[in-house]
């Protein structure tokens, strides 16, 4: 992606609501799964070499014989960790790390490896969010609420694939140095009682938490409020570490990644609008807590 391009359209599953693999079933993307297929190949030719059997190999990298066929035959995606251990118990020097960034890359669709390249590049992330809690900010149940109510409905491999993702995208909490992290959500968001009123309390306890962090502001924005210049929907701003600017929106299954820098400005400028318009960091606090209390 570069500053000249300006827009990228996808169909499909929206990424916010329907994230991609990480350690389970692999997706459909073709191009993903050539590089799984492949990197099970090459784990599998590796184990043969060292003589373990698939149950011997499994209880060393903690997994049973059936999921380690299910790598090496590229049904399902390995986490990173996973690969370095792979790597170590086979004694493949480095030949199974490899392929560590292609493997993490293939867990996502090709319409959003681009963002979530981003993600783990960014120093400052600004959101949006009208309709769902922001997915780098919900607990897993409220995920599975989520992916539950998908109409056709997903299959529980399926479920158990998009949630992992979603997890693992949320490892920008602990990066260092730590980015610059800003979200803003309606009251709607935050009363709607997906999975019930215990999944909407652990969610609502969740962001309490993660709102504690230096580098991370969550703000509400208030059904009361007269003026949201957020009414077009939601939508991500983030700024690399070389200073370019990118936009992210979607909605009905379609997506976008916008990078023209006109556009992008302007989707910052407004972001600070809605920041402004919005509760403040402490007010939105004890308006989550004032939430909780009613639950």
């Amino acid at each position: 992606m570069t500053a000249g391009e300006e827009v990228t359209v996808s169909f499909g599953d929206s990424w916010e609501n329907d994230g991609e693999a990480g350690g389970v079933q692999a997706g459909a993307d073709k191009s993903g799964q050539g590089v799984v297929t492949a990197f099970g190949q090459s784990m599998k030719t590796l184990r043969v070499r060292a003589g373990l059997e698939r149950e011997e190999f499994g209880r060393r990298i903690g997994y049973s014989a059936s999921t380690v066929a299910s790598f090496e035959q590229g049904r399902r995606i390995p986490s990173p960790r996973t690969i370095e251990q792979a790597d170590e118990v086979l004694g493949a020097g480095g030949l199974l790390t490899l392929w560590k960034e292609q493997v993490e890359r293939a867990q996502y669709p090709v319409r959003f490896q681009g963002m979530a390249k981003l993600e783990k590049e960014a120093i400052e992330l600004l959101a949006y969010d009208a309709l769902v809690v922001k997915g780098l900010l919900q607990t897993e149940e409220y995920m599975r609420a989520l992916l539950a109510m998908r109409r056709p409905p997903l299959d529980e491999e399926t479920i158990e694939q998009r949630v992992a993702a979603r997890l693992l995208r949320q490892a920008i909490f602990d990066r260092h140095p730590s980015p610059l992290l800003s979200f803003v959500m309606d009251e709607a968001v935050l009363r709607h009682r997906y999975g019930g009123t215990g999944v909407l309390r652990g969610q609502l306890e969740h962001l309490l938490l993660i709102g504690q962090k230096r580098n991370v502001e969550i703000q509400v924005m208030p059904t009361e409020c007269e003026d949201n210049a957020g009414v077009n929907g939601s939508f991500t701003v983030v700024t690399r570490k070389d200073g370019k600017k990118f936009l992210y929106a979607e909605a009905q299954g379609m997506s976008a990644l916008q990078t023209d820098p006109e556009q992008v400005t302007l989707a910052g400028a407004r972001y600070g609008i809605i920041r402004s318009q919005a509760l403040s960091p402490r007010e939105s606090s004890q308006f989550i807590e004032k939430l909780l209390g009613e639950l």
